[in-house]
């Protein structure tokens, strides 16, 4: 049996990293296909658009923070990395989906877009 190099290695967490990433964009597009009528489907997609946009805003401040040593979880710094992607993931749900939170782009999407749904 062979060893498997670094670069196959790195192709193949490629692939399942791709693989994950398409299998969270098919559940978050059936998520919205089951929400009921097609302006229900617009406002969750706006919706959803504006949770994206407010999760990639928080990761790349966090990258502007200066880590320590010892993180969270110790000198394992992909545990951290991990438990923060699925915060910012939540906090970027929550403020969006709250009107009191919300930056607004959803409904303004979703105004702009209305019209072309029937």
């Amino acid at each position: 049996m062979s060893d498997i190099t670094t670069p196959t290695l790195d192709i193949i967490k490629h692939g399942l990293s791709h693989a994950q990433t398409v299998n969270s964009d098919q559940v978050l597009y059936n998520r919205i296909k089951e929400s009921g009528d097609s302006k229900t489907q617009l406002k969750k997609a706006a919706t959803e658009f504006e949770s994206i946009f407010i999760t990639k805003m928080l990761q790349e401040m966090d990258k502007t923070v200066e880590k320590e040593k010892d993180g969270l979880f110790g000198n394992d710094n992909k545990y951290e990395e991990a438990f923060k992607s699925i915060m910012f993931q939540q906090m970027g749900r929550d403020l969006a989906s709250n009107p009191r939170t919300s930056f607004g782009f959803a409904d303004q999407i979703y105004r702009q877009m209305e019209k072309f749904v029937g």
